[in-house]
């Protein structure tokens, strides 16, 4: 074995660089965050910090939740390396710095690995885990090149990443609930936009997008319209949980929705697209610290 740096010119066994960049490890961290953040201030009370910061099963859950995520990263970069040669070649690990044989073994021993850790919690748990990580094998392999069902897929698994902690604790599950259904829309509506950034690519290889079917311009309406139903959700639901001060929060939010809305209607380039992506990653930690305000 033998470790090189992302300059490398040739694919090597074993890259620790390599492997940080392809499993996004600060979309790893965010969702440990959350998962934290849900059983503090939303099972909680808050008081308890200390009993859920030391609760082993906590941690094994968010332990599972992130290995099988980053195994899902790691698949799909497989799966799409001569599409991202074309959309993103400068972001290419599977092929370029680690050897395709490689990413795929760690694929499935960090998929293992997650079933195994979420066994010590519960069969609930594992199941979930294991659930998770033929979805995202599948996504990975065919869904995310057929319309809206791919988006859909990855929205749903963003948001089960919360819930599974109502799906433990039981305790105020439905706040859970609330916030997997936030980090639901977010997700979907991210993705969609990922698949106008990556329509060259996606066109190439015969993947079937919503941009790719539809168009650029059929495709931003949807958009529009997902962003008016996530309004109208989030403002429904915020009026279940009786929080004065996170309904006054989630009205703030409305200002960086109208933001979003604006950059998306200007939006014709690559570029454009790429940033509206990352507005829509910073939206979603804003929401997730919102749990501070429960």
């Amino acid at each position: 074995m033998a470790t090189e740096n992302l300059s490398a010119t040739r694919p090597v066994t074993f890259s620790f660089k390599g492997i940080l960049k392809l499993v996004r490890w600060p979309n790893l961290l965010i969702i440990a965050l959350s998962q934290y953040l849900a059983a503090i201030y939303l099972v909680g009370p808050p008081e308890d910090w200390k009993h859920y910061v030391l609760d082993y099963k906590l941690f094994l859950i968010t332990v599972g939740t992130v290995l099988i995520a980053a195994a899902g990263y790691i698949i799909n970069d497989y799966y799409d390396v001569k599409i991202d040669y074309i959309n993103k070649p400068q972001k290419v690990v599977v092929g370029s710095v680690l050897k395709r044989r490689a990413a795929m073994f760690i694929h499935s021993g960090l998929n293992v690995l997650g079933v195994i850790v979420g066994l010590f919690v519960s069969l609930k748990i594992a199941a979930v885990n294991l659930i998770a990580a033929i979805w995202l094998w599948g996504y990975s392999n065919q869904l995310k090149r057929m319309p809206f069902i791919g988006n859909l897929s990855v929205a749903i698994l963003s948001g089960l990443a919360i819930a599974v902690i109502g799906v433990h604790y039981q305790t105020n599950a439905c706040r859970a609930y609330f916030y997997a259904v936030f980090a639901f829309f977010i997700s979907l509506i991210r993705e969609i936009v990922k698949d106008i950034e990556d329509l060259k690519g996606d066109a190439t290889f015969g993947c079937q997008t919503l941009p790719v079917v539809w168009g650029i311009r059929r495709t931003k309406s949807f958009i529009y319209v997902l962003i008016l139903i996530f309004v109208v959700t989030l403002i429904y639901l915020g009026s279940l949980l009786a929080n004065i001060t996170l309904n006054t929060y989630f009205s703030a939010l409305l200002i960086p929705t109208v933001f979003i809305t604006y950059k998306l209607v200007i939006a014709d380039t690559k570029r454009h697209f790429r940033k509206l992506s990352s507005y829509l990653k910073w939206f979603m930690l804003l929401g997730i610290l919102s749990m501070l305000l429960i």
